[in-house]
């Protein structure tokens, strides 16, 4: 096997990895929107839900976040056939983060001072406005740097899809290899463009955090 880099097979590879990166880029978008949303009602209703309850959930989301994410995208899998591969790579990545992102936000919610809480119910607002004008806002705030990070991370999980047959760029630097009995350029390259999709991400979300931090 030829280890040497050939530029004319890195081209022949790019249109391949920029395709996977295409389904990649749709699962972490799509997966993060699902993590954030979800995350952040499982956060409201561990505050709000009789203890009973809240327990129950609580114990369900330590399940989610303490079994492996493989384990999880093969379970769901072979369980709904009727999905798609990439639906339930997108469903379990989103339901998998937002196991992670309910504590984020929990540490936000818990950050608001006591005297908010206090205020609120001193003007009798309802608890739904109550989180959607004075608690949420304040919140949200200070975990936006934690759930970029996540972002990232789930952004470099996307290859676990594989397990499932999603042909994320991975997998299609993957292929490309073993059709043409080269690794070098299609890995290498598929290395590179995860560097050149995280890392101005990384550098937004200090940016970010650093603003948000005055």
């Amino acid at each position: 096997m030829n280890v040497q880099w050939s530029w004319q097979r890195a081209g022949e590879a790019l249109p391949v990895l920029l395709e996977g990166f295409r389904i990649t880029l749709l699962a972490t978008v799509l997966g993060f929107a699902l993590a954030a949303i979800l995350g952040l009602a499982v956060a409201i209703m561990r505050r709000s839900l009789p203890k009973v309850l809240a327990k129950v959930l609580s114990a369900v989301v330590e399940f989610i976040r303490l079994t492996p994410l493989v384990v999880q995208l093969l379970f769901v899998y072979y369980l709904l056939p009727q999905f798609s591969a990439l639906q339930i790579g997108i469903g379990v990545l989103g339901i998998h983060y937002a196991t992670y992102m309910a504590e984020v936000y929990r540490a936000g919610i818990e950050a608001v001072p006591v005297g908010q809480w206090e205020a609120a119910r001193a003007l009798s607002l309802p608890p739904a406005r109550t989180w959607r004008a004075v608690i949420l806002p304040q919140a949200v705030r200070r975990v936006v740097p934690a759930l970029g990070n996540y972002a990232v991370s789930m952004f470099k999980d996307t290859p676990y899809l594989f397990t499932i047959s999603v042909v994320e760029m991975v997998t299609a630097a993957q292929q490309f290899g073993a059709r043409n009995f080269q690794y070098l350029e299609p890995l290498t390259m598929a290395g590179l463009i995860f560097l050149a999709a995280s890392y101005p991400t990384s550098v937004l979300i200090r940016r970010l955090e650093r603003r948000l931090a005055h």
